[in-house]
């Protein structure tokens, strides 16, 4: 059976493991992965601390505080994996993996003082620990390491891939603040959201992969699309992680979406089917945030019941089965193979 029609069964039929071992099987997905790429992505990590050497010591402080915290480092592994995908032999891999990276981290550091979080994969954030405006300002100087990286690479595509997606990430965020709490938000705006705000780093990352590999526009548009549907799948998982999951691997508090009144996509499906008698829990817990000891429970009992948890995994697994499709595009080998098993074991997080 080939690789593509593997993937497709394995996708369909989910995985019934308690969450524990779903996780792990992403888990061993990425180390996997991790292994593939071992050398480079060993490149990868010291090349990011080589960039956060400042005189001034708060930096290197702060950012060695977001680096250490650890994380699976997915992103830039997409970038190393897509490369070697298409046989590439050079270096600016590395550096532009380095870059997606960072622009990650970046983005981390300003979400946490937006969302007010106090955990990060498990340990205080920056924000708790030194402050608002120091996060963001550090932030920024990440950004700008960011984008010294991108210039080495010498390819003007790429650096319009990755600053275009610098800038969408930015959009992402703003349109996020209009939906939050905002009980009319419907599921397109969702949608357009991830695809901002995770989606577009995921396809900015696969794409410069495939760019410095010079193969034909077909084959860059299929990793690019690869990126951008796994991306928008994993989020939609993520989120209904946060109703469904469990702390030890969300490395955040289970419910932080619910009490910071985001609309993701179990919510706006709940909110869309509540009964009549229903509706005004929804305003008091998400609109207005006023929430009470048990609401949480109450919440995840209501979208289970209505089918809101079911048809975001059901969703997750239709950009799933796109991002697949795109693989097909690209050559089959160890990397499409190490790369398809990372999406199904993605989505099975959840089922």
């Amino acid at each position: 059976m080939s690789l593509a029609a593997t993937a497709s069964e394995a996708l369909a039929k989910g995985r019934a493991r308690d969450d524990v071992e779903r996780d792990a099987a992403f888990l061993a997905a990425v180390t996997e992965l991790q292994a593939l790429t071992k050398s480079d992505l060993a490149a990868v990590n010291d090349e990011i601390l080589a960039r956060m050497h400042s005189p001034v010591a708060m930096i290197p402080e702060l950012a060695g505080h977001l680096i250490s915290a650890g994380g699976k480092r997915l992103r830039p592994i997409l970038t190393l994996a897509s490369a070697k995908l298409f046989d590439y032999a050079g270096q600016d891999h590395v550096k532009l993996a380095a870059a997606v990276e960072l622009i990650h981290g970046a983005t981390l550091l300003h979400d946490d003082v937006v969302d007010g979080s106090a955990l990060r994969r498990g340990a205080s954030t920056a924000n708790i620990i030194w402050g608002n405006k120091e996060s963001v300002l550090v932030g920024d100087f990440i950004f700008a390491r960011a984008f010294e990286l991108m210039v080495e690479a010498r390819d003007l595509r790429v650096l319009k891939a990755l600053s275009h997606a610098s800038g969408v990430i930015a959009e992402g965020e703003v349109l996020q603040l209009t939906t939050q709490k905002n009980l009319a938000a419907k599921f397109e705006t969702y949608i357009e959201v991830v695809k901002a705000k995770t989606a577009a780093l995921f396809a900015a990352a696969t794409e410069v992969g495939g760019l410095i590999s010079e193969r034909s526009p077909e084959e860059e548009k299929a990793i690019r699309a690869f990126g951008l549907n796994f991306g928008i799948a994993y989020q939609l998982i993520d989120d209904v992680l946060d109703y469904d999951g469990f702390e030890a691997s969300l490395g955040k508090t289970l419910g932080d979406d619910f009490r910071e009144g985001k609309m993701t996509a179990p919510v706006v499906f709940a909110v869309a089917r509540a009964r009549e008698d229903e509706k005004s829990f929804w305003r008091r817990t998400i609109a207005d945030g006023d929430i009470n000891d048990g609401d949480f429970e109450n919440a995840c009992m209501l979208m289970q019941r209505d089918g809101a948890i079911d048809d975001t995994i059901a969703c997750a697994r239709d950009y799933a089965e796109r991002a697949l499709d795109a693989l097909r595009r690209a050559p089959d080998n160890k990397y499409a193979e190490a790369l398809s098993n990372l999406v199904i074991t993605s989505i099975a997080r959840a089922s």
